[in-house]
């Protein structure tokens, strides 16, 4: 069969375009003391995930069952309950490109961070585009797991704080979770944690939307 050519711009493709990696092309050499831009990381079309962070890149892990159960719940309850209000947030999950830009550079080969958070929501419809998220979410939901519990604890720690993203969300698969919200001053607050063990029956609240609050026991009832 042929391969699909890719969209151009002047074709419908929904919200959210990527062009597809070849199927088995080989992995892309990079050097780790170098700096990327995500003019660059566009043109990485082997199958690997990545992050950039300041311009280096951070390789991604494939997630477990149990992350994978995790963020599906987070999602499906986030997202009926935005439906069912007909809100004007937007939640996306994994894969999908989030770039932070810095000193409102825009261009491609100007921004050197793009990650790819588990859940994101979005209330500013101009931040998305056939490439992804530009700018800073509202919401980013991450599930740490051991390998990545101090990347996601101190580098993504850092990144959403000083972008600007209001909540983030830090997912312990068989424990619960902690709540960080967005200060006046910029900084994130010391955290909320809700314990699964000692807190089985807590409802999380979900600051970016309003109303919306998630029991615990619905995320971690597997």
């Amino acid at each position: 069969m042929e391969p699909k050519p890719y969209p151009t711009d002047d074709e419908p493709c929904g919200i959210v375009c990527e062009p597809p990696a070849p199927y088995g092309a080989p992995a892309i050499n990079l050097d780790p003391s170098l700096r990327y831009t995500y003019a660059d990381y566009l043109n990485w079309t082997d199958n690997l995930r990545r992050e950039l962070v300041d311009g280096f890149v951070k390789l991604m892990s494939g997630p477990n069952m149990i992350h994978s159960k995790i963020t599906a719940a987070i999602f499906g309850r986030i997202w009926s309950f935005i439906k069912k209000r007909k809100g004007k947030c937007e939640i996306l999950h994994a894969p999908i490109d989030v770039r932070l830009p810095k000193n409102r550079e825009t261009a491609d080969n100007k921004i050197y961070t793009v990650v790819q958070p588990d859940i994101v929501v979005v209330c500013d419809p101009s931040k998305i585009d056939k490439k992804g998220i530009i700018g800073a979410p509202d919401l980013v939901v991450e599930v740490q797991s051991p390998s990545t519990a101090r990347y996601v604890m101190r580098t993504k720690f850092d990144l959403y704080e000083e972008a600007g993203v209001k909540e983030y969300w830090v997912v312990y698969p068989n424990a619960g979770l902690t709540v960080f919200l967005l200060q006046e001053n910029g900084k994130y607050d010391a955290g909320t944690t809700y314990d699964i063990v000692f807190m089985p029956d807590a409802k999380v609240p979900v600051h970016t939307i309003e109303g919306l609050e998630i029991g615990l026991k619905e995320l971690f009832e597997d």
